[in-house]
């Protein structure tokens, strides 16, 4: 009886690997093994030893062999997405000659100033690379290594980005992908290439990086015999190129060019992130102006603020997270670690509005409401940059994918279906970057469309909900007072 053929795909997130064993022909998971990894540093520093990343993606494959209980020989391909813009600084021998900054490492912020203004503005950053360098883009940490670890710059072989090492390690081949790669601020999203004069500012060597593929799909290699002996997987099986972790989301969510374009997606985790796929090249200062893993673009907005900010409410308050009610006259912008979109880096939470009859529960339901109309305004954002309208009726009705921990959140979702007046699809699956990673893969062994091949094996499964009246009363209170707030009294 021949053997289904099994695909894997790596989510390397921050905290942990994660690998799905996926059935290549229905897109059925399997098994989904897991290992935690290690962040370290004070204050603003944010690192963790590139090692940690594959001793936890060996973990984490052989976790899902056991659980799958799989014989090796059915898996035919392996793609690896993994957390954007972390600074990966080699040796000529693959070692890192330091712990990877990563992308919460907030130490670059003023490198990443002084490159925009080194540039001449925002404008002159987006019209090449699509977004403005801030703190967690890759050039700015690459710039605060140059001036403040100068041995540990002039020591790299090579650099890259921690799904690219995690490649190489599978494939024994250096490669990038469009995607992972245009979160740099080094690679141009107007070209498709590395830009020389961006890296001559930073005063990186383009030898250092590597090559860029078509796409996170390109089979850039196959599994080293030495990666196949550490992870108890057949020799020879494809790698795929791999990508960052947003844009292996939108794979699994089935968007792109042979699936959905122009389709918004919100992820409701500690930070609120919105995004769709589009063939226009998005140049706005407000947004990240990506690549996407197939070869279109992915503009993404990030606020700061979301479940955890929430969260942190509810617990000042002394209440479970469900327990929020309507806020009323009440405004709470929980800007608790500043913000990002919009950009107030300096700004603290904001409360006003109270009154004798305000109750617990209607300001941690202000709280969610100042969390979701601010992620809906970057959403917004987003849609412009796909060349759409957020006013037409076409567009405002189109439904909302919402994912991440808060889509499981019964007040999460009704707060955002209050407020964008929008129908929403709650997918079933959880892991939809290791999903998108998987489909990656598939595509690597098979040389089918990775997106139609997602969009193929999410088989409808999602629940629907229809749109309800929106909440314009909400939305018009919460947008003025953030408004009229800003910067003066956000800063």
């Amino acid at each position: 009886m021949p053997v289904q053929p099994v695909v894997i795909g790596v989510d390397s997130s921050t905290q942990s690997a994660k690998a799905a064993f996926i059935d290549a022909a229905t897109g059925r998971t399997l098994a989904v093994g897991r290992a935690s990894h290690h962040v370290g540093g004070e204050g603003g520093a944010r690192e963790s030893d590139p090692e940690v990343w594959w001793h936890a993606l060996r973990e984490a494959v052989a976790a899902g062999l056991k659980e799958s209980g799989l014989d090796p020989s059915a898996v035919i391909g392996i793609a690896v997405a993994g957390q954007q813009h972390g600074l990966v600084v080699l040796d000529r021998a693959g070692l890192a000659v330091r712990p990877a900054l990563l992308w919460n490492d907030t130490r670059s912020a003023p490198q990443a100033a002084a490159l925009t203004e080194a540039l001449g503005g925002p404008d002159a950053w987006t019209a090449r690379t699509g977004s403005v360098p801030v703190a967690s883009m890759t050039a700015a940490k690459w710039q605060w290594l140059r001036e403040n670890e100068p041995r540990a710059a002039s020591a790299a072989a090579a650099v890259r980005l921690p799904h690219d090492f995690l490649t190489e390690r599978l494939a024994g081949t250096a490669a990038t992908d469009p995607g992972d790669a245009s979160g740099t601020c080094w690679y141009s999203t107007a070209t498709g290439a590395y830009d020389p004069e961006l890296l001559q500012l930073i005063g990186l060597d383009v030898d250092l990086l590597p090559p860029v593929a078509a796409t996170g799909a390109a089979r850039i290699g196959s599994l080293t015999a030495t990666a196949a002996d550490e992870l108890g997987l057949p020799a020879g099986i494809a790698v795929a190129a791999g990508t960052g972790d947003n844009m292996a989301a939108a794979v699994g969510l089935g968007l792109g060019g042979a699936g959905l374009l122009d389709h918004p997606a919100l992820s409701l985790g500690t930070s609120g992130t919105v995004f769709a796929a589009s063939r226009t090249r998005p140049a706005s200062p407000a947004l990240a102006g990506f690549a996407a893993a197939d070869g279109t673009y992915l503009p993404l907005a990030c606020t700061l603020n979301c479940t955890l900010a929430v969260d942190k409410i509810a617990a000042l308050l002394g209440l479970g997270r469900d327990a929020a009610e309507a806020g009323g006259e009440v405004v709470l912008l929980p800007y608790l670690d500043g913000e990002r979109t919009p950009d107030l880096p300096a700004a603290s939470g904001l409360l006003t509005g109270l009154r004798h009859t305000t109750t617990r529960q209607q300001l941690l339901g202000a709280a969610y409401e100042g969390a979701v109309v601010t992620v809906l305004r970057a959403l917004d954002e987003v849609l412009r940059a796909c060349g759409l309208d957020p006013a037409d009726e076409a567009v405002a009705t189109r439904p909302l994918r919402l994912v991440g921990g808060g889509a499981r959140g019964r007040h999460w979702v009704e707060t955002v279906r209050r407020l964008s007046g929008r129908p929403l699809l709650i997918p079933d699956s959880t892991e939809l970057v290791a999903v998108g990673a998987a489909a990656l893969a598939a595509s690597a062994a098979t040389s089918e469309d990775p997106v139609a091949l997602a969009a193929g094996w999410q088989g409808g499964e999602a629940l629907e909900l229809p749109p309800v009246q929106r909440d314009l009363e909400t939305w018009e209170r919460v947008s003025g007072v953030l408004e009229r707030a800003a910067p003066t009294l956000l800063s």
